[in-house]
């Protein structure tokens, strides 16, 4: 790979183990410092994904009409700026929800509009041929920041308090934005006027790329309840300390990773369809597995379980990442990108919402039900469509076989 890429990639690195520190404090700033309920840390995590749902489609114009690359660190700043006024609020005391709220909305709101640029950004510095490989490598950086960033977090919290430690993402954006700064990429955005809807015409009128919208937007609707059941289950019902809470929450890095690794050579053996439904079908008992976690050895449940769901997510994401960049057109990239992210994570905070609801009227052990039997549901309809299994990219301008055009409008 090119200076460039690792760049790009060093970059994700800080990123991605600045976020999962967060993904652990910040829940815990408002369970453990500011005494939040199940419907509070609904809202919380409502507020970490707003941003999809507002500027999702917005974010893939302004991906494909300007530079990629100044938008990415203009996130990353807004990013850090924000996540730092809650270290300096709690020093005076003055931290309260709304601030956290507030916070979570400018950072989701950043993270919309980078997340578009940095995947739309990823051709412009790899060949078509080594997407799979590209997206294989962000996700093994995803994976080892998973692997180790909530750890971190958790020690972090209880060395330091919970809003001390959300300073070491403020800081990784800082070093994102500075290194993404210094790539040199050859970007060839329009420049004129697109079309806000245009991105989510294509991707409607893609049968495989609509399938993979309406999945992925069941997953991570429940994903919404796991933001909210995780900390409730195992730190207030259940009693694990923050650290150890990181270290289970780790356990899904280890299986990402071996599933980051493996992934471009299950798709170069067996193609991009097939590996998503041998991924889907997996996902449906190992989330199960995880619903039994409890007291004593059962709590082992959960890392385990949560490693081996993430082995196999992570292929799958590998193949649907890999599969939709190759077939879309540059100059339609961005709004595909940002339509995708809009219908898949525009319902994390709808589902985050819900969860809160549903925590106050159901004990935490059976939201955690909830949560893992939704996830194996969200995943039925790629196992049942048999287009999935049959498709194959044939050629380099991203086509598909006809069988499974033929099979995905029956």
């Amino acid at each position: 790979m090119t200076p460039a890429f690792r760049r790009y990639v060093t970059a994700d690195g800080f990123s991605q183990f600045g976020t999962q520190v967060t993904r652990v404090a910040l829940p815990l700033v408002a369970l453990l410092v500011l005494d939040a309920g199940p419907f509070e840390l609904g809202l919380l995590s409502a507020a970490e994904m707003i941003g999809f749902l507002l500027f999702g489609l917005p974010a893939g114009v302004w991906v494909d009409r300007l530079r990629r690359k100044p938008i990415l660190v203009t996130a990353d700043v807004l990013r850090a700026v924000a996540l730092a006024s809650i270290p300096i609020a709690a020093l005076f005391e003055a931290l309260t929800l709304a601030q956290l709220y507030a916070v979570a909305v400018i950072v989701s709101t950043g993270t919309a509009f980078f997340d578009v640029a940095h995947l739309s950004f990823l051709p412009s510095i790899v060949t078509k041929e080594q997407l799979p490989k590209g997206m294989g490598t962000l996700e093994s950086v995803r994976s080892l920041s998973v692997l180790f960033g909530p750890g971190l977090g958790g020690w972090l919290v209880q060395a330091l308090t919970a809003p001390i430690a959300i300073v070491v993402d403020a800081v990784s954006y800082l070093i994102s934005a500075t290194l993404l700064a210094s790539v040199k990429a050859k970007e060839t955005p329009s420049g004129g006027r697109v079309s806000l809807m245009e991105g989510l015409r294509y991707v409607l009128g893609q049968p495989i790329l609509r399938l993979i919208g309406f999945v992925g937007a069941m997953a991570m609707f429940i994903n919404g309840i796991w933001a909210i059941v995780q900390p409730l289950y195992l730190v207030a019902e259940l009693g694990v300390s923050a650290t150890a809470y990181g270290l289970m929450i780790s356990g899904a890095g280890a299986g990402g990773l071996l599933g980051a690794l493996l992934a471009p050579r299950v798709i170069a053996r067996f193609g991009h369809g097939p590996t998503m439904y041998g991924a889907a079908v997996l996902i449906i008992p190992l989330n199960v597995l995880v619903a039994f976690t409890g007291p004593g050895w059962r709590l082992a449940l959960f890392p385990i379980g949560m490693a081996l769901v993430f082995l196999v997510a992570v292929m799958y994401n590998v193949a649907q990442g890999s599969y939709r960049q190759a077939i879309c057109p540059e100059a339609l990239r961005g709004r595909m990108n940002a339509s995708l992210r809009f219908l898949m994570w525009g319902s994390l905070p709808l589902g985050g919402v819900v969860g809160g609801l549903l925590g106050e009227v159901v004990t935490v052990h059976q939201l955690l039900w909830i949560a893992c039997l939704g996830t194996a549901a969200a995943h039925l309809p790629l196992v049942l469509a048999p287009a999935v299994r049959k498709l194959k990219i044939t050629d380099d301008d991203g086509r598909v076989d006809d069988d499974a055009k033929q099979d995905s409008r029956a």
